[in-house]
């Protein structure tokens, strides 16, 4: 006898009983999940309205990364299929727990066989299940952090425990003592400082783990969990071949329009494939005639996309797809301490402005560490050739090397900033993994940006911000002397 669950084939059923909770598992569960709530914002009409509008049409894109609003696309894409492909993987894993095989079902779906189709209706029923998704990730969250916080008080009972054995000395008693012996130690231990609010403490998070633990991912029965989020996968993946599909090689057909059938039926045709024809639909994305502003773009109107070339070859290695050429800052390593020397130019631009100079020159030489030995020698020789003919203190020259940073450090900033969240998030650990909010792009960041052009642009920044210093210890230097 087998239980009925319509979204899972015959073959693919647990059998009736008792089943198996998640336990320790739970917050693998809960970090996929959060994965496959974070694909599923990143894909609402706000999230790829703001990719459209600010993301691919913002200035720093535009001038380090590309103005090909195809090759933008196909970044977002690949990194949308590439992070589901990592969270439909662990629910493979956890699927195979329990016996069943989503691996295989995925496949299908990401193949495009010719059955394996998904309609807009599952992403929709997505809205209502990620409700439930969102509160089982914030109470295994929660239960995460009350268990560390449990076993941090049960150590510190062992500490007291073992203290107070330690103040017992000399041989062991004999029996009969040795029983007046533990009794007296435990009245001694009892009457220790602080070990009674101990006990009540431990007590009362023991009744809160308890209670996390009924109310989040660790009681969830494997196959309540791999069918959420087995559900979820599959839509994301819909949402990403609805929206993407008609502009992005690699990917199968859109998913068919809505009809009548229930999601659970839709799913259950999916997993058991028959006959059966789907229609092509087109996303939200359209497009609009006229050539692209090559360089760089101020406004915010949603970028120029063409449709996908008829009887082109997809590729299909989407990881591929996302390595930086070795032309790019990502390509040679730098993405992550070029961020942090735009980030530590900004705060020190923000130092001189309020007049704090002492942090100012300690900011100034740590960041000046940071930088790679090409970038330094770049900026030392830029400086050396300012150094031969400074001119005289002159307050105009001073506020246009102001004006000139500001308008670097408008673009340039904001994508060091997100390079930093990009790596932080990708980082995965314990405060952000339970993370379900939309996540910054890769085409967002330095990662794909033209290494000459971002050198260039660095370099003139450094050497601005060294002018600006310059004139501030003089005039100050000046007013002292005056």
């Amino acid at each position: 006898m087998v239980v009925q669950k319509p979204w899972l084939p015959v073959d693919l059923r647990l059998p009736a009983g008792p089943q198996a909770s998640l336990g320790i598992l739970a917050f693998e569960a809960a970090a996929a999940m959060s994965r496959l709530l974070s694909l599923h914002r990143s894909l609402s009409d706000q999230e790829l309205s703001r990719l459209r509008s600010d993301a691919m049409r913002s200035p720093g894109v535009a001038y380090l990364n590309s103005t090909d609003q195809a090759f933008l696309l196909r970044l977002a894409c690949a990194e949308l299929v590439v992070s589901l492909d990592a969270a439909a993987a662990a629910v493979s894993r956890l699927c195979l727990r329990c016996g069943l095989d989503f691996g295989g079902v995925y496949a299908c779906l990401k193949s495009g066989a010719h059955d394996a189709r998904l309609d807009q209706l599952v992403a929709k029923g997505l809205r209502v299940k990620a409700k439930k998704m969102e509160r089982l990730v914030a109470a295994t969250a929660k239960l995460c952090s009350e268990m560390e916080a449990l076993d941090e008080l049960e150590s510190d009972e062992r500490k007291m425990n073992v203290r107070g054995w330690s103040r017992l000395s000399g041989p062991i008693p004999q029996q009969p003592q040795a029983a007046a012996a533990v009794a007296a130690h435990q009245q001694q231990a009892g009457d220790s400082p602080g070990s009674e609010s101990l006990r009540q403490e431990l007590k009362t998070q023991r009744l809160k783990v308890k209670r996390l633990k009924e109310e989040s991912l660790w009681n969830q029965s494997y196959e309540k969990a791999v069918g959420l989020m087995g559900r979820a996968a599959c839509a994301v993946f819909a949402r990403i071949c609805t929206i993407f599909g008609p502009f992005v090689p690699g990917l199968p057909p859109p998913p068919p329009a809505a009809t009548t059938d229930s999601v659970q039926t839709r799913l259950s045709k999916l997993l058991h494939p028959r006959s059966g024809k789907a229609r092509a639909s087109s996303g939200p994305i359209t497009r609009r005639d006229g050539p692209s502003r090559v360089h760089p773009p101020m406004s915010n109107s949603c970028p120029i996309i063409g449709l996908r070339p008829s009887g082109q070859k997809s590729p299909t290695d989407w990881r591929k797809l996302l390595d930086a050429p070795p032309s790019t800052v990502g390509g040679a390593g730098l993405d992550q301490q070029y961020a942090n020397v735009i980030v530590s130019a900004e705060e020190l631009l923000r130092m001189e402005a309020e007049g704090r100079q002492e942090e100012a020159a300690a900011e100034r030489a740590e960041m000046y560490e940071m930088l790679p030995a090409k970038l330094r020698a770049a900026v030392r020789s830029k400086l050396r050739e300012w150094w031969r003919d400074p001119g005289p203190l002159d307050e105009g020259l001073a506020q246009g090397w102001k004006d000139a940073v500001e308008r670097i450090m408008a673009w340039l900033g904001p994508m060091a900033r997100d390079t930093a969240q990009w790596q932080a998030e990708r980082n995965m650990d314990r405060t952000r993994r339970f993370d379900g909010a939309p996540r910054v792009y890769a085409l967002q960041t330095l990662r794909w940006a033209d290494k000459e052009k971002a050198d260039a642009a660095i370099v003139e920044v450094l050497v601005a911000l060294s002018c600006i210093c310059w004139y501030e210890e003089r005039r100050r230097g000046s007013v002292r002397l005056g």
